[in-house]
């Protein structure tokens, strides 16, 4: 007899033997037969047991690994999605916190014709300090017009296109603002340093600066309507060669994480900026 004949009548034999067994089994009496069978069938179900449990052991742990991973994978989506609805739900509130700011900044001066803009990117260079914001000629927007925030005066537009504006701000080396100190009514000229900070110079002599006094703008010259807050007094330098005091000035306005501002609309300065 070939190996293959003999191996499909040994599992022929088996499974004869286990089904008459079952048969047998189910009828619950005595019967020499089943427990012949019995002695035979018991064995056989250890062998099999023992080949094929771990095979079913392997299955399910693969089944529920692959469930784990599923499950994982579900979770890893709802937490993004979670965490999306956070982010917009906190942009939101951001937003409507700088509207209110603005509001109630519109509120305090309501001589000032004031319109919102939102900031658009700014100059990369470390030599020209400007914003670029959503607001142009279609909105009135005309160069040479104030540019502030609720916490004060940021710079002018320098350039204007029909749906956009550019913003010199105080920082840029072209910029400069003549300004007073609100406590000693001290005059002098802010002018920018291509640094985060301001420097007010061509303060005579004699006249009494401190740290932490405020400065607001003079009006004279006509570029800036006057009393816009430019910063606050950081560091008074003297030298006893020159007849005039400087100071270092930090802006009242945060220019480096400006993400709108207001347009005084209503201020029309006397001296334009030429558009390059």
């Amino acid at each position: 007899m070939r190996p293959g004949h003999r191996t499909a009548l040994i599992i022929a034999l088996v499974l004869g033997t286990v089904l008459l067994w079952l048969v047998l089994d189910s009828t619950g009496a005595t019967n020499p037969i089943r427990d012949a069978l019995t002695g035979i069938v018991s064995p056989l179900q250890l062998v099999f047991g023992r080949v094929f449990d771990p095979v079913t052991d392997q299955l399910e742990a693969l089944r529920q690994g692959a469930e784990l991973v599923r499950q994982n994978r579900d979770l890893r989506q709802q937490l993004a999605e979670a965490q999306s609805r956070l982010a917009l739900l906190e942009e939101a509130q951001h937003e409507n916190q700088d509207l209110r700011r603005q509001l109630e900044f519109k509120s305090i001066v309501p001589n000032y014709q004031l319109i919102a803009a939102e900031v658009l990117g700014r100059d990369p260079s470390q030599y020209l300090h400007y914003l670029v914001i959503d607001r142009g000629s279609n909105d009135g927007v005309r160069v040479g017009m104030p540019v502030i925030t609720e916490a004060g005066l940021v710079g002018r537009i320098s350039r204007v296109s029909s749906g956009s504006s550019q913003v010199m701000l105080l920082t840029d080396s072209q910029s400069a603002v003549n300004a007073y100190v609100q406590r000693s009514r001290a005059t002098g000229v802010v002018q920018g340093t291509l640094g985060p900070d301001l420097s007010l110079e061509y303060v005579l002599r004699g006249e009494t600066i401190v740290v932490g006094d405020v400065l607001l703008t003079s009006g004279v010259g006509g570029n800036f309507p006057r009393r816009l807050v430019i910063g606050q007094v950081a560091e008074v330098r003297q030298n006893d060669i020159e007849a005039h005091t400087s100071a270092v000035v930090v802006p009242a306005a945060n220019l480096a994480e400006l993400e709108s501002v207001l347009i005084l609309m209503n201020f029309e300065p006397d001296e334009l900026l030429d558009e390059p």
